[in-house]
């Protein structure tokens, strides 16, 4: 009966045995753990955590590595796959993801069995977003790459949870490969190739009918480039504002010099009126009374009156700045004046002028 341990599996070894890990615990959410070992992302992977007491009795076992799981719940009969993240949960319990909660129908304190297995190495798999939020996310492949190293396992019909700015989406797996009893693949370590089926509420656009509105709005285009109200004379702002007469007298009216005169000293020429016979200078504007009303023709807008400031003629002003400016200027600088000594004689000797008139006797 022990004829396995006395053979030989080859020169100086014995035959390695498979044994397989069984236990029973109960199951309580991730959510439920101690507060120094708890780990809040773990609740978006695929992994458990079980009592030091199953590292103990695994290390005896003949276990291949990765430790994958079967997990089997008594009550329902449902079965899903995860890997192993710590040995640091309290003995006779086990603590896992919601999305595996809720995947194994069970509640917390339900009786969970957990035995060791061997499942292929993924080559494919085909997931299914549970909601069209999914299709926000720029890139998805290169996001479930990265959210796929906190998974051992993918399940067929396992709806699992990752979590991606600051947003949780729902995943189901609808078809792994290759094929196994198990329906189970591992992606450790392995070259997976996705595809993604349409989001779940997704509906498929009519592209015939777009294509056909791009079309009409082309057309418009076009011919809203080929139309000139000046030549067609329609429209309601073109004729309001007479649009083709106004487009003949600026023709008419072109010339290469364009502007308003101005004298030699700088200021500009002053005008009476203006194009409306409105004697300007004599206008008086006042802010304290009543606003008067308004009326331009159309077309035309309204940007506010210049701002002039009064100007009084030169005399005027020389007038006041003698009124109101009294008095001598001083400089700040002291001018020194220099003392010539009389007691020498200058160098220089006056030459004698010369008369005006010569008498001769």
């Amino acid at each position: 009966m022990f004829s396995g341990f006395s053979s030989f599996g080859g020169p100086g070894g014995f035959v390695n045995l498979p044994q397989t890990f069984e236990e029973y615990f109960r199951c309580y959410p991730i959510v439920m753990m101690n507060d120094r070992i708890r780990k809040d992302d773990a609740n978006y992977g695929g992994k458990i955590f079980l009592p030091p007491s199953a590292l103990n009795k695994l290390s005896m076992l003949n276990i291949r590595y990765p430790m994958l799981f079967q997990l089997t719940a008594s009550e329902s009969g449902k079965m899903t796959h995860g890997g192993v993240l710590e040995f640091t949960a309290e003995e006779g319990r086990v603590y896992l993801p919601q999305w595996m909660m809720q995947t194994l129908n069970v509640q917390p304190g339900s009786l969970l069995k957990i035995d060791s297995t061997d499942v292929p190495l993924g080559q494919f798999v085909k997931i299914e977003p549970q909601s069209t939020d999914f299709l926000d996310i720029s890139d998805p492949k290169a996001v479930l790459e990265n959210v796929l190293r906190n998974f051992s396992t993918l399940t067929v019909d396992d709806i699992i949870e990752i979590s991606y700015n600051n947003k949780i989406y729902g995943i189901k797996v609808l078809e792994v490969k290759p094929e196994s009893s198990s329906r189970s693949i591992c992606v450790i370590e392995t070259d997976l190739v996705t595809d993604f089926a349409p989001p779940v509420g997704y509906v498929e656009p009519d592209y015939k009918a777009l294509q056909q509105k791009e079309e009409e709005e082309r057309k418009k285009q076009k011919e809203n480039r080929k139309f000139d109200p000046s030549t067609v004379g329609q429209g309601s702002m073109s004729t309001r504002i007479n649009y083709v007469n106004i487009l003949d007298d600026a023709n008419k009216q072109k010339t290469n010099f364009i502007g308003t005169g101005q004298n030699i000293s700088g200021k500009p020429i002053k005008e009476d009126t203006d194009k409306n016979g409105i004697d300007v200078e004599n206008l008086k504007i006042s802010l304290e009374s009543e606003p008067v009303r308004l009326d331009l023709p159309d077309g035309q807008l309204f940007f506010g009156f210049p701002i002039v400031l009064p100007r009084k003629d030169d005399k005027e002003g020389e007038s006041i700045e003698k009124a109101t400016f009294k008095g001598e200027g001083k400089s700040l600088r002291k001018t020194v004046k220099r003392k010539t000594n009389k007691d020498h004689a200058t160098t220089k000797s006056k030459s004698p002028r010369s008369p005006e008139v010569i008498e001769i006797d």
